[in-house]
């Protein structure tokens, strides 16, 4: 990994995003790097790490999105606040998120960011991971 806030200024110039080098970017890249880290990285098969390809990218995807919504990726949610509505009728609520997927499901998920990682990600089967 070799993020900075120069690199990050570079990455989203190149996309036409103006970031500026102040501390609340420094801030929003401290929160991106944990959210990749703990979110991804923690997750990826042997071999792969913080210096795969694809992760400083990421990292500098999910400091954009903190950027501009700051605590983006740490939002805290209760069981209760999982829920979906699934009949106007009878107004009827259906549980989803840790009740049904696990923690991961109360996280905020870029499609980008998921793109660019999946391919590192190991494979759970049962208890045990394949990768």
């Amino acid at each position: 990994m070799t993020t900075s806030v120069a690199s990050l200024i570079t990455y989203a110039a190149a996309r036409g995003v103006t970031i500026a080098d102040d501390t609340p970017t420094a801030q929003a890249l401290v929160r991106a790097t944990d959210h990749i880290t703990f979110g991804y990285v923690n997750r990826f098969s042997k071999g792969y790490g913080l210096t795969s390809p694809n992760v400083d990218e990421a990292i500098y995807e999910a400091a954009m999105l903190e950027i501009v919504t700051p605590n983006f990726f740490t939002k805290t949610f209760t069981p209760a606040d999982q829920k979906m509505l699934t009949e106007v009728k009878g107004i009827k609520w259906t549980p989803v998120g840790e009740a049904v997927n696990g923690s991961l499901s109360a996280t905020p998920v870029s499609t980008k960011i998921d793109s660019m990682l999946r391919p590192y990600l190991a494979t759970y089967i049962g208890i045990g991971s394949v990768g």
